[in-house]
């Protein structure tokens, strides 16, 4: 039987990298325009790959609607293969539920127009997130195909014992942390070892010659696969010529044009038995480290950070919010919440979200995450204030001025949250703004309490009282401006339970000292409550004790500066360069709030660091000298660098939270924070896309990169049989282990893309101020570890409070709305499916030991369904298996 060669074309569509998305807009354009053309002229051309991206239709689509007709037919022929995904993701900095959503939505559009290629494909994703195997075998997905991740050796080469990603074939098995197992197919000659075939047969010799030697190096069957095409590659329009001089000079193979489904379904057929198995998470870890391109995770940090403010709008406010709201609507906003992640989804490319693209790129990203974010905003306020109108608040007295409190997070949660009370307002109707403002102003100043539903007093902060402008606009009616006079309420939430609510009131009764001594003493250097002490020491350092375990730990929050003279991909610190440490300049300390509820105090230090890299860098940027080989240094003129970092410790808190902020002049370096654990082992743990990932401390003996970054969401851990750290962040994707220390990037500044030429990005300098959000929190025992995790991306989510008036409602006013817990259970869905309204709840195991998931809704049914959010089963076990993801379907 001859050798079967299985040649697709495709093209790689990055929708925008080193030109501005309007640029690879107007190719795509052209590129479709050539398809369709060759498609209807050519009747031996067999089909397309669309890259596995449905947004593809979307935006040729556009600017050609008229072509709608022609794409469909195209489809329906089989012509043009779609699908499965909305578009092609960084999986790892995007939240899991992003991972899901780009599922969900690509299968739904896919199934739109046609068939999708039920592969998983990832070509171009800078590494692979380990809960791959399930999650594809959860979208009914049985195939997945990557381009990094694993190092190909040869079919001829062993693969040691110790290499536990490198592969003799380019076909694999591909098992996740929970046992589950897909086919996996590696790129091993790239996803272009195909393109742009020769038709003339002097050229075409020479072509297949070496390009069948190159495959059939990696091959485990008889079967290879040959990508025509790259990165926004035009379609080849003669390779039906190309194809038929292949079959006349190499008679002994048979070369089709074909599709993934052909090729996938007669490779699986023919697999031998010694086909290597790859586990987990595939980073490139057996590589000389120069390439993972995990330092992407730091590039343009802002990107970072609105892209969890946004994620972090839709799972888990706007969505809870319009669940829970649906029972006072009955309605629920599908279109919206699509509209919104779709938005969100178009900054997740990895081109895109990793902040490797020029200027021009992430310049426009930032109105899609305002965007995404305004409509998360809307549908949460919608939800409030229907259901704050049917929460019964008619036990309050009569003068009181009640508020809804909500905790929209899977988890148990305490902690202050902040409320804008309104006393009073006066309309514009009633005169002159001005006027309006300073008879507000005017009135006496009262003093305030909170009571909860039974009247007994809670402890609270509240504002002195403050005028400002404000808005209505009703849904019957023309807007209505008023100025209105209000206090700012921090109230203290007590374990308040997951997807609860619970209600308070405002009333004019002086409040009751809280009989617990203020957070901070000492002038500012020392922050304690029931659970740890922080110490600020002499050198502007901090030690923290954990007053459960009696562990000290010291030299913390120490502030690093190094130079970087690589790019948006890599980070790259000049030869010699020493680090320039925060405990090497002087700092200063002011308390900014302190009393019983929470401490608040600022550190202020200044560095002095150099104001960019030398004129060397330049040059070499100019020369396109590769990044590991410059010999620039960082510059001897030097410049002020102020770190401001806010040290905040409530009441009932066991996680003491930081808020940083720079005012960055600097070029060309990074800046890092660093949290000394004392603790030495060989592995840590890290939030990852529906898992915690237990990785290595120590890299293979592959690794020349003398650092080794790496990817986290919420948190990463260091413990022993003793005890442990977790450090959180909010929006802060890469950090690094270094014998026992947690050290987290705040910044990384770099002049140019990077890759395959000089394109140079001042704005990835990140000048100007930024803030940056980050916590730690220690634990005793390995197992309370947990609860540091599930607080860790609880603190992501910002509480919700609404304030309403004393009526009657049809819902309790204090109520949990569903339970779903388990010591070891992270949620991160309560939304509402399309077809039926139903509830779908979703949520993974932390840990590697089975444990207990209890769900209850009263008066409901539960049932198992997948990620495509499909029935799998009529009933739920209790029992979750080790890094299980489950959706529960939750029947009304």
């Amino acid at each position: 039987m001859k050798k079967q060669v299985y040649i697709i074309s495709h093209s790689h569509w990055d929708r925008e990298w080193y030109m501005p998305y309007e640029q690879h807009h107007m190719r795509l354009v052209e590129l479709m325009d050539d398809l369709l053309e060759l498609i209807e002229n050519d009747p031996e051309f067999h089909s397309f790959h669309l890259d596995g991206q449905t947004i593809i239709l979307d935006d040729y689509l556009e600017v050609r609607p008229e072509k709608r007709e022609a794409v469909k037919a195209a489809i329906k022929q089989g012509k043009l293969q779609i699908g499965p995904f909305y578009i092609l993701q960084d999986d790892f900095l995007i939240s899991a539920e992003s991972n899901t959503r780009n599922m969900l939505i690509g299968m739904a559009e896919s199934k739109k127009w046609g068939t999708p290629v039920m592969l998983g494909y990832f070509p171009d994703t800078f590494g692979n997130m380990g809960q791959t195997p399930q999650m594809m075998l959860q979208a009914n997905l049985e195939s997945a195909a990557f381009g990094r991740g694993v190092k190909p050796i040869g079919f001829d080469n062993e693969v040691l014992p110790d290499d536990q990603f490198t592969s003799q074939y380019s076909e694999m098995h591909w098992e996740g942390p929970d046992g589950s197992q897909i086919f996996g197919l590696l790129f091993a000659n790239w996803y272009s070892n195909g393109n742009e075939i020769p038709v003339d047969k002097a050229e075409a010799k020479a072509f297949w010659t070496q390009k069948l030697q190159d495959v059939e190096k990696f091959g485990a069957t008889n079967h290879y696969l040959m990508m025509n095409g790259v990165d926004h590659q035009p379609v080849q329009k003669d390779i039906s010529a190309a194809i038929r001089t292949a079959n006349e000079l190499f008679p002994e193979y048979e070369f089709k044009h074909a599709s993934f489904t052909e090729y996938l379904e007669a490779v699986q057929a023919d697999l031998p038995d010694d086909l290597g198995t790859v586990t987990g998470e595939l980073t490139s870890q057996e590589t000389d480290g120069w390439y993972t391109l995990a330092n992407t995770a730091s590039s343009r940090v802002y990107l970072k950070q609105w892209n969890t403010k946004v994620s972090r709008q839709l799972e888990n406010v706007a969505e809870p919010l319009a669940t829970m709201a649906y029972e006072a609507s009955g309605s629920y906003p599908h279109d919206m919440l699509d509209h919104a992640w779709k938005t969100l989804m178009q900054n997740h490319p990895h081109d895109s979200i990793c902040g490797c693209s020029v200027d021009e790129v992430h310049r426009e990203m930032m109105p899609r995450f305002e965007k995404a974010n305004e409509i998360g905003k809307f549908v949460a306020d919608e939800a409030l204030r229907n259901l704050v109108a049917a929460i019964d608040t008619s036990q309050f007295p009569e003068e009181s001025r009640p508020f809804v409190v909500f905790n929209t997070t899977g988890s148990t949660r305490s902690g202050l949250v902040e409320v804008v009370i309104e006393l009073e307002r006066k309309t514009f109707r009633e005169g002159l703004p001005s006027k309006l403002y300073h008879e507000l102003l005017a009135k006496p100043k009262g003093s305030y309490s909170v009571i909860d539903e039974q009247g007994k007093p809670v402890a609270a902060i509240i504002s002195e009282e403050e005028v400002l402008f404000d808005y209505e606009l009703p849904k019957d009616a023309f807007r209505i401006p008023f100025m209105k006079r209000f206090v700012t309420v921090q109230v203290e939430a007590n374990q308040l339970p997951e997807f609860s609510w619970q209600t308070f009131a405002l009333v004019e009764k002086a409040a009751t000292p809280v009989e617990s001594a203020p957070i901070v003493s000492e002038g500012g250097r020392k922050l304690a409550n029931a659970h740890l002490e922080a110490v600020i020491t002499e050198n502007g350092s901090l030690t923290i004790t954990d007053k459960a375990t009696q562990k000290t730990y010291r030299n913390l929050l120490v502030f690093e500066d190094v130079g970087d003279i690589a790019n948006e991909y890599i980070f790259k610190q000049p030869e010699g360069d020493q680090a320039i440490l925060s405990t090497q300049f002087p700092h200063q300390v002011t308390i900014e709030q302190n009393d019983p509820l929470v401490g608040i105090v600022r550190l202020t230090q200044e560095l002095q660091i150099p104001v960019s890299a030398d004129d060397r860098l330049l040059e070499e940027q100019k020369a396109v000298v590769d990044f590991r080989f410059r010999k620039a240094q960082r510059s001897q003129e030097l410049v002020a660098f102020k770190i401001e970092t806010e040290i905040r410790l409530e009441r009932t808190s066991n996680r003491l939270a930081f808020k940083t902020t720079v005012n960055n002049q600097s070029k060309d370096h990074r800046l890092r924070v660093l949290f000394p654990t004392g603790i030495i082992t060989d592995f840590h743990e890290a939030d990852s896309i529906y898992e915690v990932v237990k990785r290595p401390n120590q890299v293979s003996s592959h690794w020349e990169n003398p650092t080794n970054p790496q990817h986290q969401h919420a948190f990463v851990n260091l413990h022993d049989e003793t005890g442990g750290m977790t450090v959180s962040n909010f929006g802060l994707n890469e950090y690094e282990i270094v014998k026992d220390q947690i050290c987290l990037t705040l910044l990384r500044c770099t002049g140019e893309l990077g890759d395959w030429g000089y394109f140079p990005t001042p704005e990835a300098q990140c000048l100007g101020s930024h803030t940056f959000e980050y916590g730690v929190a220690c634990h005793g025992a390995p197992e309370e570890r947990y609860e540091t995790y599930r607080q860790a991306q609880a603190a992501q989510v910002p509480w919700t409070a609404s304030q309403t008036d004393k009526h009657q409602g049809k819902l309790a006013s204090s109520n949990q709305y569903m339970e779903a817990h388990g010591t070891t259970v992270a949620i991160t869905a309560l939304k509402r499916n399309r077809q039926d309204q139903q509830i779908v709840l979703r949520g993974y195991n932390l840990a590697d030991q089975a444990t207990a998931f209890h769900v209850q809704k009263e008066q409901a049914t539960l049932c198992l369904l997948n990620l495509l959010e499909e029935e799998q089963a009529s009933s739920v076990n209790e029992q979750l298996h080790p890094y299980e993801i489950r959706t529960i379907g939750v029947k009304e």
